[in-house]
């Protein structure tokens, strides 16, 4: 099987990704983090209840990908982009789930990807990206009749708000949608609004206790409505969506690729 790197290794998502990666046979070629985090010069294998592996965690160091096969990235922001700038100067794939990137940063996603082959997405789930291509469809099929509101929620640890799904959600419904092209999104509502226009995203965030990840998309007519749900109950769908998004990518010519070229969507 394959050697593949871990950035982000001590987060919530780094440590599912850790075990999944064992779990469908890899091996872990390095595990990165923030030189600020306290599991820096630790065994890997503590972050994944194992033995020692031999791994120790560091703070990105570009020649430990050499004779990887791969890097996996849910970190920061900046820590993207700084994995980025390696996996690209070591010819090594890269599967980047890190979320909150700026128009720098995504812009370092589409230079990496003249080189090397890039995978991002704001969420790694498999039925996360089937929702897309669901809400793609009703924003086409539905048309400017229906009224769209998309509501989120996550953890309490979360930083960035809406979340890079409900972004993308968006994203992918403008893109369907002429009549929703240029709508702006409402992130809130207070006082006397007036009217709701035709011509508006609703996106509202709810922020609470251990929420993996909930995404709902409202279709809303007049006399009907549609609702599209998704619900993370494990970091494991994530994690697995990373994982098989990888197995993916190593092999293929340089280029940025989604989740649809993993599902054949």
């Amino acid at each position: 099987m394959s050697r593949i790197g871990i950035n982000g290794a001590a987060g919530r998502m780094g440590r599912a990704v850790m075990g999944m990666l064992l779990a469908r046979g890899h091996s872990i070629a390095f595990a990165f983090d923030a030189p600020s985090t306290p599991v820096i010069g630790t065994d890997a294998g503590a972050l994944v209840n194992r033995g020692p592996m031999g791994v120790t965690v560091s703070a990105i160091d570009g020649s430990a990908l050499a004779g990887a096969d791969g890097i996996i990235d849910f970190s920061s922001p900046a820590a993207s982009e700084l994995a980025l700038a390696a996996a690209r100067a070591h010819s090594v794939p890269i599967v980047v789930g890190t979320t909150g990137l700026s128009d720098s940063g995504m812009r370092l996603i589409d230079d990496a990807a003249r080189d090397i082959p890039v995978l991002f997405s704001p969420n790694m789930a498999m039925g996360v990206n089937l929702l897309f291509k669901l809400a793609e469809t009703a924003a086409r099929v539905l048309g400017p009749g229906f009224d769209v509101e998309i509501v989120e929620a996550h953890h309490r640890m979360k930083k960035d708000a809406p979340s890079g799904t409900a972004k993308r959600l968006v994203e992918v419904i403008k893109n369907a949608s002429p009549a929703l092209a240029n709508a702006p999104e409402i992130s809130g509502r207070e006082g006397i609004t007036g009217e709701r226009s035709d011509a508006e995203i609703g996106v509202l965030a709810m922020r609470g206790g251990s929420i993996v990840g909930d995404h709902t998309v409202h279709f809303i007519g007049m006399e009907e409505r549609i609702e599209l749900t998704h619900r993370a109950v494990s970091r494991d769908v994530l994690a697995r969506g990373a994982v098989v998004a990888m197995e993916f990518l190593i092999g293929k010519k340089p280029g940025r690729y989604g989740m649809y070229d993993v599902l054949g969507l």
